[in-house]
């Protein structure tokens, strides 16, 4: 029941993300051949008038096929005939979608669960926050220079420093002010001694303000985890497939409905910030090539541009079949 939970809510990301796609290809007179959730062999079709609909076995991916992507489609309708910047706009629709997806999403769970604020409720005695003088109402700013949206943001900065020094920016009643303390360990973890006001109760605008602050810390912790990655800090072992998304999503949707509604929140966020990068096969990468012809008014090669893409999407694919690999059978890592 659980697992089936997660792979709905997976492949309404990917609807999502494919939907954005479609919409602005026909708002930009796009002909779509094919609009498609999952990756593999089809078990579900239909034609329609200028597209066929069809679901496929795997729920890790889609796609959406238009007419002209090509210079040997250049007809009216073709995607090819398309300025750079329509087809720019076509391109970064589906990361788009998924982030307002995501605003949508955290919405809802905040406006009906509530939330956890950057405000202190509550100073643990004896901790390294009582030493440095914080006080219940204090607000955390930033932590080591890094901008705090959300209490995640303090809770992710302050475990990823780890037990070393930490600098806390805070709005008090003062002023702002700077706090210095090295976090205590409790069970394994780095901790400072502060408790996060509770808001149980949100009202609509309230809710909408915070949900834009959440879905700015999920961008943000997406872009500091991929500066791990690319600064050698992370290795094979700290990624996860299909099969651990959906594990996880499986326990948190065990747990609350709305747990996995903001899980799905965090993947629609991810899904958007990594299909951003320019790298090839990705929407990134085509975003870069379309910004290179807008700014040179030239096209380039289509062989360049078709070896580009399939170097990519080799890449990404011996990537994603590594990590599954991992995911049955090495769960504990290489």
């Amino acid at each position: 029941m659980y697992l089936l939970l997660s792979i709905f809510a997976f492949g309404l990301l990917v609807l999502g993300h494919e939907f954005g796609h479609f919409i602005m290809a026909r708002a930009n007179g796009v002909t779509v051949e094919e609009f498609s959730v999952g990756m593999g062999p089809r078990i579900w079709q239909k034609q329609g008038k200028n597209t066929l609909y069809s679901l496929k076995a795997l729920p890790i991916g889609g796609s959406v096929k238009m007419y002209g992507e090509t210079a040997d489609e250049a007809g009216e309708g073709s995607f090819f005939s398309k300025s750079p910047l329509r087809k720019m706009t076509i391109i970064a629709a589906g990361p788009i979608m998924n982030i307002i997806m995501a605003l949508l999403v955290l919405f809802a769970v905040i406006l009906f669960t509530g939330y956890s604020s950057n405000v202190i409720s509550e100073v643990i005695p004896d901790s390294p926050a009582q030493a440095a003088g914080i006080m219940p109402g204090d607000k955390i700013i930033r932590v080591n220079g890094e901008r705090a949206y959300t209490f995640q943001d303090v809770s992710t900065y302050i475990a990823y420093n780890g037990l070393n020094e930490v600098t806390l920016e805070m709005k008090t009643s003062e002023g702002t002010v700077i706090k210095t303390m090295t976090p205590m360990e409790s069970e394994g973890r780095a901790l400072v001694g502060i408790v996060p006001q509770s808001v149980e109760n949100p009202g609509f605008f309230e809710s909408m303000g915070e949900s834009f602050d959440q879905a700015r810390s999920l961008i943000t912790q997406t872009l500091f985890s991929l500066k791990i990655l690319f600064t050698g800090r992370a290795s094979l072992n700290d990624f996860g497939g299909p099969v651990t998304i959906f594990k996880i999503s499986s326990e948190v949707a065990s747990v609350s409905l709305w747990g996995l509604a903001s899980f799905a929140a965090f993947l629609s966020i991810n899904l958007a910030v990594l299909n951003l990068i320019p790298f090839p096969a990705l929407d990134g990468g085509w975003l870069l090539i379309l910004l290179v012809e807008l700014i040179t008014r030239r096209k380039l090669p289509d062989k360049f541009v078709g070896i580009w893409n399939t170097i990519g999407f080799v890449i990404l694919m011996s990537f994603m079949l590594l990590i599954t690999f991992k995911d049955i059978f090495l769960p504990g890592g290489f």
